[in-house]
Formats: C-alpha cells, sequence, structure tokens
C-alpha cells in the first residue's frame, strides 16, 4: 500500500484578506468616532496600511481590522504589526503579512513531529511547507491533532491530504 500525505502550509486566502478590508473601510467610514479623523485602512502587496491622526485612533482602525479578519476566518497570528509611526500630521501601524512557513519554524514542527508524534509518521520540508507522509493514515490525524495543539507562532493549515 502506497504511503499517505498532508501538506503543512501557511497561506492567507487573498479574497478573504481584500472583503476583511474592505469591510473595515467600510465601518471607518460609517461610525461616528471615527468622523473626522482621517481613518483609513489599506492593503497592497504583502502590507496592510492603517492611518489616523492620534495614536489612540490609529489602535482603533487595527481593532476594527482584527475584528474584520476573525469574521472572515483569517488568524491574527498571520499579521505581523509595527508600532504606531508619526509621519507629518498623520500616526501609521503597517502590519506585513506572513506567508509560508520560514525553515526556522519548520524545522520546529518537523522535530515536534519526529519527538512526539507517532514513529511511522516522516516530515520532509519542501520549500516553505512541510509533507508528512505515513502509511496509517490514523497516525496522520494523530500529527494533526498534535500539530494544531503545539503553541506555534504562525497560522498553519493542512492541504492535499490524500
Amino acid at each position: 500500500m502506497a504511503d499517505s500525505s498532508f501538506d503543512i502550509v501557511s497561506k492567507v486566502d487573498p479574497m478573504e484578506l481584500e472583503n476583511a478590508v474592505n469591510q473595515a473601510h467600510k465601518e471607518l467610514s460609517q461610525r461616528y468616532d471615527f468622523k473626522g479623523v482621517d481613518a483609513s485602512v489599506k492593503h497592497s502587496g504583502d502590507a496592510i496600511t492603517m492611518e489616523a491622526n492620534t495614536e489612540e485612533r490609529v489602535k482603533a482602525v487595527l481593532d476594527v481590522l482584527q475584528s474584520k479578519l476573525v469574521k472572515r476566518g483569517i488568524s491574527l497570528k498571520s499579521l505581523d504589526l509595527g508600532e504606531p509611526v508619526l509621519s507629518g500630521k498623520i500616526y501609521r501601524l503597517s502590519g506585513a503579512l506572513k506567508d509560508g512557513i520560514s525553515s526556522e519554524n519548520a524545522k520546529k514542527i518537523s522535530a515536534l513531529i519526529r519527538n512526539e508524534g507517532p514513529k511511522s509518521a516522516k516530515a520532509n520540508i519542501q520549500g516553505d511547507e512541510v509533507r508528512v507522509s505515513s502509511k496509517s493514515r490514523d497516525d496522520l490525524q494523530e500529527v494533526i491533532a498534535l500539530v494544531k495543539g503545539a503553541d506555534l507562532d504562525i497560522d498553519v493549515q493542512f492541504v492535499n491530504y490524500r
């Protein structure tokens, strides 16, 4: 019997991200407490930029964006935020999107599977993803539960289960 396998990846769905940013922008334009504070949220490439005229307001914009991301099913672990920076009269807060598993995190995941997972499960690092294979599908289910329960600083998804 052939080995069964799946891939562990860390990706953000671009359409869900776009929808969350659009919903946050719409809420900012409609809410009374954001009138006259030049609040905005923009998405371009791998970054999200939030702007407002005070540091407290830019943090409130971040709170609105985070609530929309969670509602759209995007983990907050996939957003790497900086600190609010004063630029002229506007405070800016930039957040970079984490896409893909870094080699350091891939090594942590494969070590976790090797040390605590079933003995028949093998983890191979392939670029920015980790492929886990085993003869037993039950062992693969056990590995999925193990990785979900681990406290990783990235959001992981399990794809190509076969």
